[in-house]
């Protein structure tokens, strides 16, 4: 795996650490990213920003479930502040452990690039 930080309790810009985390899962580096941040809504914004990731805000098992099998998501963001470490385990877990579904599914996540 790779760590992308942070390394610290200190405040610190999300976006220093979804941009690096966002270009290796594109690049093939690392799959799936793991991300956790206070809301995790900034880092899930920014990740997004990425052509090929597909960055899903997690904060329960069913979430994480629907986002792999419907999303093919393939960065998990967690909200730090409002989740215990034993939601986590299980929000990883889920994640990591269901498949895309394809189908519709697919047909739809095809449909998510930008188009100009």
């Amino acid at each position: 795996y790779k760590d992308f930080g942070t390394y610290s309790t200190e405040s610190c810009d999300y976006p220093d650490f979804a941009h690096p985390l966002a270009l290796a899962v594109e690049a093939g580096e690392c799959y799936p990213g793991i991300a956790i941040c206070g809301s995790g809504e900034g880092i899930s914004i920014t990740l997004n920003k990425h052509q090929g990731i597909r960055a899903a805000l997690c904060w329960t098992a069913e979430i994480a479930h629907l986002a792999r099998q419907h999303n093919d998501a393939n960065v998990l963001v967690m909200p730090g502040r409002f989740i215990s470490t034993e939601e986590a385990d299980m929000i990883m877990r889920e994640f990591f452990s269901t498949p895309f579904e394809g189908g519709r599914h697919q047909r739809r996540v095809d449909k998510i690039p930008v188009h100009l």
